[in-house]
């Protein structure tokens, strides 16, 4: 693949990847607070199971193929965690976003910026 295509699939499969994680780890609290534990956790399970089916080509295509660092991938991955749950958040769950949600998201832009300010794509 292409270093550069590389770079835009691998954070487009790390968002779709998140959507399925955010639900495996919050959706239960809406979906199956009324089940048992146990339902709720192999339900979780089998949700994350495509979560990893995105994630892990995620991780490969953005370090092997487009040349981001590990400690980039990581950093990427919180910024599009934090995005993912604040919509989810928001949309699914009817909760309201607070200005320390804003705070925190603002120092995961920052750490993007320094952790990307250098990014050099394989050639």
């Amino acid at each position: 693949m292409n270093p550069k295509v590389a770079l835009v699939v691998a954070p487009i499969l790390l968002v779709f990847s998140n959507i399925f994680m955010t639900y495996a780890w919050y959706g239960h609290l809406k979906d199956f607070k009324s089940k048992s534990l146990w339902i709720a956790i192999l339900a979780s399970w089998a949700v994350a199971f495509f979560e990893y089916c995105l994630q892990v080509p995620a991780n490969r295509i953005g370090f092997q193929q487009a040349g981001i660092s590990l400690a980039q991938l990581k950093v990427m991955q919180e910024v599009i965690t934090m995005c993912v749950f604040a919509a989810f958040a928001v949309i699914y769950m009817k909760e309201r976003l607070t200005m320390n949600f804003l705070y925190a998201g603002l120092c995961l832009v920052a750490a993007a910026f320094f952790m990307f300010r250098d990014l050099k794509p394989a050639a």
